[in-house]
């Protein structure tokens, strides 16, 4: 099975670099599912209806979001009625509407996909780990399910690494979000888990984590807020990673950085 996660969509330069870009990527590389982190697609904080089709429509399978989820109120009503879109699975019960995890028939696959996020430097929600125990004992991998992915979304390194070993031999893929910038760690865990502890963003690079850099600057230097963050505009990098699994085991045999377009130096897997 060939996998693709995307990192991060933030405002109108990450949606538009996904239009742009994943109907070709999904084709070059003959992905059987696309799952892409949308929690800042919409105006950099939370989702919308329009915002989550413009990501659908241009080739994504499920929708995971963060700490953001609920910023937006238009999303609400998106979170509580898509089955394709999941916030994180570890809210207290009967606290939040929608769902934290999800199984999905694509192309043929059953693909369970977990979001999920941390507590470090992060509001204090459930006990992540417990959270994801209780998911992936729903559905085996490689009984139940043909393939896993795991989306932590995260602040602290340790905790989304913790995370990738916690889980390898169990699912397919862990992967980070929320820290906007991918990290150079992509690698294949020793019992088949893939892993990478941040999938970047997908957005304008020329910002500060995909805003607009005066007023994080402003911040920065004066300790004075100027006016609200607002997503940079400029052409936008695609980030995430791809991944291959082994159709019996649904474990990882290739896992590499996928990054297309924009400022970043790019990174193109080649197929066989």
């Amino acid at each position: 099975m060939r996998l693709a996660f995307f990192g991060d969509v933030v405002g109108k330069s990450g949606r538009e670099a996904v239009k742009r870009h994943l109907p070709r990527i999904r084709a070059d590389l003959k992905l059987d599912a696309v799952v892409i982190n949308a929690e800042n697609a919409a105006g950099g904080f939370g989702i919308t209806r329009s915002t989550a089709d413009e990501l659908y429509d241009a080739g994504a399978d499920v929708l995971t979001l963060g700490n953001h989820s609920f910023d937006n109120p238009q999303g609400i009503s998106v979170i509580e009625n898509e089955d394709r879109l999941l916030r994180p699975c570890n809210y207290p019960p009967n606290t939040a509407t929608g769902r934290g995890s999800g199984m999905y028939n694509v192309n043929g696959y059953q693909l369970l996909v977990i979001n999920v996020l941390g507590r470090v430097f992060m509001d204090a929600l459930d006990d992540p780990f417990q959270a994801v125990e209780r998911e992936l004992n729903t559905a085996p991998l490689g009984v139940a399910a043909d393939a896993i992915i795991v989306d932590i979304h995260a602040e602290a390194t340790s905790e989304k690494q913790a995370m990738g070993h916690f889980c390898d031999g169990r699912a397919s893929l862990v992967v980070g979000t929320h820290q906007h910038v991918p990290t150079a760690d992509t690698r294949i865990f020793v019992s088949g888990t893939a892993y990478q502890t941040d999938a970047g963003m997908c957005g304008d690079y020329n910002s500060v984590i995909g805003m607009n850099k005066e007023e994080p600057l402003r911040r920065f230097t004066t300790r004075m807020r100027g006016g609200r963050f607002t997503p940079a505009t400029g052409d936008g990098t695609l980030c995430g990673i791809y991944v291959e699994t082994d159709n019996k085991t649904g474990l990882a045999i290739r896992a590499e950085p996928l990054r297309y377009g924009g400022m970043l130096s790019n990174s193109f897997p080649e197929l066989a």
